[in-house]
């Protein structure tokens, strides 16, 4: 394509193919899922370990006490992008005194991604972001986009096979406001869960949470600290397999039933 040897270059539809191109590599990426009530946001990720020899790749990056990070695209962008929120975080809390705002420091992240949209020595960066904070304003979760584009939301997933857990985010949305941390967490891997490819399965090796909020500095869990939620989550699937069961039996009943009274 003519069109998209350069990042500056407008095709006749009026598209930056190249952001577009950059915008798709996040869509490639491990699902990453992110929530929030009234009092705390969770984000959980799915981690890809590149063979069996291999450790699994972190997804979930701290910034700051109050601010964490979930990624879909290319890591190694990710990883600078994390570099320098955290410089700002630590400027700011020089300078001022105080933490950073959430809003403001992904605003600032906004300007950054937009800029290499708009100049030919630099490519768009590859990745997607949703960023969980908690400042004096409440809980947020953000989500950031290559092209330069941020978005508020109450629950969102993004990377491959994210549409699964969006649609049970928006099955369970309204009533995210109301929830405790654990409850959240629970969401979150129920989303995870359906964002898992092919005969996979969450587990305690390719799974991670984080949680920041009131009273709550940053947590990850990961590991032996995520199984007892694994394990509930498992048993709630038991629970519901043994209820269809018993769903099915009684219609098959009902059914012999009304075909004795036919004959």
């Amino acid at each position: 394509n003519q069109y998209d040897t350069d990042v500056t270059v407008w095709s006749p539809e009026g598209r930056l193919l190249q952001v577009e191109y950059a915008m798709e590599s996040v869509k490639q990426g491990s699902a990453c899922v992110g929530l929030r009530s009234s009092t705390h946001a969770v984000i959980g990720a799915l981690k890809r370990s590149v063979s069996e020899l291999s450790s699994h790749q972190k997804k979930i990056l701290e910034i700051d006490d109050h601010i964490a990070v979930g990624i879909a695209g290319l890591t190694a962008d990710a990883r600078t992008l994390a570099k320098w929120m955290r410089n700002e975080c630590l400027n700011h809390k020089y300078v001022y005194g105080t933490p950073i705002l959430g809003g403001k420091l992904v605003t600032d992240l906004a300007d950054r991604h937009q800029r290499t949209t708009q100049t030919y020595v630099r490519r768009p960066y590859g990745v997607g972001l949703l960023v969980a904070t908690y400042d004096k304003t409440g809980p947020h979760l953000y989500q950031t986009c290559p092209s330069g584009n941020i978005y508020e939301y109450y629950a969102s997933a993004i990377g491959a096979r994210s549409q699964s857990g969006r649609t049970y985010l928006e099955k369970v949305y309204e009533s995210l406001g109301d929830m405790d941390k654990e409850d959240l967490i629970m969401n979150a891997l129920r989303a995870l869960a359906g964002c898992v490819s092919g005969d996979g399965e969450l587990t305690k090796e390719n799974g991670s949470i984080a949680i920041v909020g009131k009273d709550q500095k940053y947590t990850l869990l990961e590991g032996d600290e995520l199984q007892p939620y694994l394990d509930k989550l498992e048993l709630e699937g038991g629970d519901k397999a043994e209820e269809e069961e018993e769903e099915d039996d009684d219609e098959s009943s009902g059914d012999d039933e009304g075909e004795a009274m036919d004959v």
